[in-house]
């Protein structure tokens, strides 16, 4: 009687000092910089190097240190994953931007916006050694990549998956995501993406929530997502966590191509008819401006047919502030969806 043959092993994770063998876990500090108490900040890193061999993804968070949501969304992911049951490897970076995090702040120290500092440099500001540690130490080993994000200045986002829909594999991954919508996404110079797609690596860009803030719905949201995704790529199996793989949602996510933005037209208060994910009408009104004496100073209408992806949280606006982010089902020639604070 032939010898049934040993499933073939994962291979151990080497990182920052650390041996962590298949079948294991392990958190793990990377030095970032000395602080003036001469004490090191560091990266946090949960490895979860699985038992069987298969792809190698990380998950990140907070690369702007104010977008929080991301933090508690890895926290359940790994939560729920046995590495013993695990394909491949997931290398988890709750905080990247860690003096913004300690901050609350977008930004590092010195006003950088770390989104815009990839690849990075070993030897230039703080926010460049820090996207310069996050390439090679994490990027450089990794096979595809998840970068989870909330919105900013006040703002909300209704979960979406951003990317580029022209690449089949990041097409076919945000699919297993399963948001409740995809849209597609230019590259912006210095991003992360940016710097991921020059090495030829998919990554998906989850944008869910409001800064300095926790909701329910789109922590789900990205729990379920980003366990359907690490199942897509052959990591997750029925036992592999302490809770089944979602299945996702009915009907499959739309895809967005264009986008724009409503902008006030007047100064004051604002008040909205609509909400995240409605859909809209072009010429249909979404919301009124008042000045503080209660008279209304406009109209808010929609400028297109769509679906609201993004809206202002802060009733009080100015001339020209940025209040309901419409996407558009259908291409208008406007280009590809854009968000300034992305």
């Amino acid at each position: 009687m032939a010898s049934r043959q040993r499933a073939p092993r994962n291979s151990p994770v080497e990182l920052g000092g650390v041996t962590v063998q298949p079948g294991r876990r392990a958190s793990i500090e990377l030095p970032v910089a000395r602080l003036p108490t001469r004490s090191w900040m560091s990266l946090p890193v949960v490895v979860l190097c699985g038992s069987r061999p298969g792809p190698t993804v990380w998950v990140s968070a907070a690369v702007h240190g104010d977008e929080l949501l991301g933090v508690e969304i890895i926290r359940q992911v790994m939560r729920g994953i046995d590495p013993r049951r695990l394909s491949g490897t997931i290398l988890a970076v709750p905080v990247v931007n860690v003096p913004g995090f300690l901050a609350q702040s977008r930004y590092t120290p010195d006003r950088r916006d770390l989104n815009r500092s990839f690849p990075g440099s070993p030897r230039g500001s703080l926010a460049s050694r820090l996207a310069h540690l996050f390439m090679t130490e994490i990027v450089a080993r990794c096979d595809a990549g998840l970068d989870l994000h909330t919105g900013s200045n006040h703002r909300e986002n209704l979960p979406q998956i951003r990317c580029n829909t022209d690449d089949p594999t990041t097409l076919a991954m945000a699919e297993a995501f399963a948001p409740p919508v995809i849209v597609h996404s230019k590259l912006r110079a210095g991003s992360l993406r940016d710097a991921c797609a020059k090495r030829g690596l998919p990554v998906l860009l989850l944008e869910a929530g409001e800064a300095l803030r926790y909701a329910e719905y789109p922590i789900e949201v990205g729990v379920a997502g980003v366990r359907r995704t690490l199942a897509h790529l052959g990591m997750l199996r029925p036992t592999a966590s302490h809770e089944p793989v979602p299945p996702p949602p009915g009907r499959p996510a739309p895809v967005i191509r264009s986008s724009t933005w409503v902008r006030s037209r007047r100064s004051g208060l604002v008040r909205f008819d609509v909400d995240l994910g409605a859909s809209v009408t072009v010429g249909e009104r979404i919301g009124t401006v008042s000045d503080a004496h209660g008279h209304t100073r406009s109209i808010v209408k929609s400028r297109t047919d769509g679906l609201v992806i993004g809206i202002t949280r802060n009733p009080l606006v100015n001339q020209g502030d940025a209040l309901v982010h419409v996407g558009e089902f259908a291409d208008s020639g406007r280009g590809v969806a854009t968000d300034p604070t992305a």
